[in-house]
């Protein structure tokens, strides 16, 4: 059992966020991740993927990312730097742990990572809002000779079997995936279209209008304000809207538009809602993520499986944190350049927290934050 005062659980941009905050601090704490090196779930994106945001609005604090200001970086830069970032800084990162199970005894935090213990005051969950992924139920109903990725798993083209792909989810992902797939086999894209952004990414007028955009995203549209929850609100249930893919680069890609939802499966083939069936030999299941924290053996959850917390904070459980989560404090908060706001914000709760319990320590009071 190693005690420490904080553990912060994933390594990704949101867990080296809390740590650089921390050490700022000169606070004690150690970062757990999963993976093998700093960046690794970058690095497993598919080949083609570049971030949806500027190199500007892509480094954490501390450190610019090494990219002219409105070059999008590739995945695998992003990946580099994040693990330049570790280095840099010096943060006290264990890679390959994955953590079990956080429950607490008394007033302590416990977390466990196969044969491991470590007691913490403060723990941060820092995995991400939706590690998850989501595949419709009806999926297993599809004949079984055809080739199935989830968008966390597809790669590249080679993985695919030849003849038809269906790529169901039009979001980001989607899209983007249809357009990488279609140099190679013939692709349906299926589900609504969610809209574009008003500027194409690179242009000359996105590079005017991204910072007045990004400082809404941030300051504007936060859960402090009606305007941000209406945006929350309308987000979650309709996506993002496209940042780089046009209707007109599908239709010059020869993707097969659809706007058709996939509901299930008949004679062994993937339905439409329109109720035409589509002879395919590949799916790629670009319908997002979900939450999975079954690890975390605490009641701090809804109905929906979702944390209950007040930007990142969670009440019921005094020292327990998040960070990355999906709109956690303003639409920014997952995105790499926007967690650091919310990264400095648990960092300041942590030592606020601590010189609270050093302040009435012993005159049998106790203060939470």
């Amino acid at each position: 059992m190693e005690q420490i005062e904080t553990v912060i659980v994933g390594g990704g941009q949101a867990g080296l966020s809390v740590g650089y905050y921390l050490q700022q601090q000169g606070r004690d704490f150690v970062i757990l991740d999963a993976h093998e090196r700093n960046g690794d779930a970058w690095r497993k994106r598919w080949d083609s993927l570049r971030l949806f945001t500027p190199a500007r609005y892509s480094g954490l604090a501390g450190m610019p990312f090494p990219a002219p200001a409105f070059v999008y970086p590739t995945k695998d830069a992003m990946a580099d730097y994040l693990a330049s970032y570790a280095t840099r800084f010096k943060l006290p990162v264990k890679q390959s742990i994955r953590v079990d199970k956080l429950s607490k005894q008394g007033d302590r935090f416990v977390v466990a990572a196969g044969d491991l213990r470590f007691e913490a005051e403060n723990v941060v969950v820092a995995t991400g809002g939706y590690p998850g992924p989501r595949i419709p139920a009806f999926a297993r109903e599809l004949d079984p000779a055809i080739r199935q990725l989830h968008s966390s798993e597809y790669r590249r083209p080679s993985q695919l079997q030849a003849g038809g792909v269906l790529v169901v989810g039009a979001g980001n992902s989607g899209a983007e995936i249809a357009l990488d797939v279609s140099r190679s086999h013939r692709t349906w894209l299926s589900g609504r279209h969610p809209g574009n952004e008003p500027t194409r990414a690179g242009s000359k007028v996105d590079r005017l209008v991204t910072p007045v955009i990004w400082f809404v995203f941030s300051y504007v549209f936060t859960v402090n304000t009606a305007v941000g929850r209406r945006v929350a609100t309308q987000v979650r249930s309709h996506g993002l809207p496209l940042a780089r893919v046009r209707s007109a680069d599908l239709l010059a890609a020869r993707v097969e538009r659809i706007q058709a939802r996939t509901v299930g499966a008949r004679d062994r083939q993937p339905l439409l809602a329109d109720g035409r069936v589509l002879d395919v030999t590949n799916v790629i299941w670009c319908t997002g993520f979900q939450p999975e924290y079954g690890w975390i053996a605490l009641p701090i959850f809804g109905d929906d499986g979702e944390p209950i917390h007040e930007c990142g904070v969670v009440a019921t459980q005094p020292g327990l944190y998040f960070v990355g989560l999906f709109f956690q404090s303003a639409v920014t908060s997952s995105l790499v350049g926007g967690v650091g706001r919310d990264a400095a914000y648990i960092a300041d709760r942590i030592a606020a927290r601590a010189s609270a319990v050093a302040t009435v320590e012993g005159r049998g009071a106790y203060t939470t934050l």
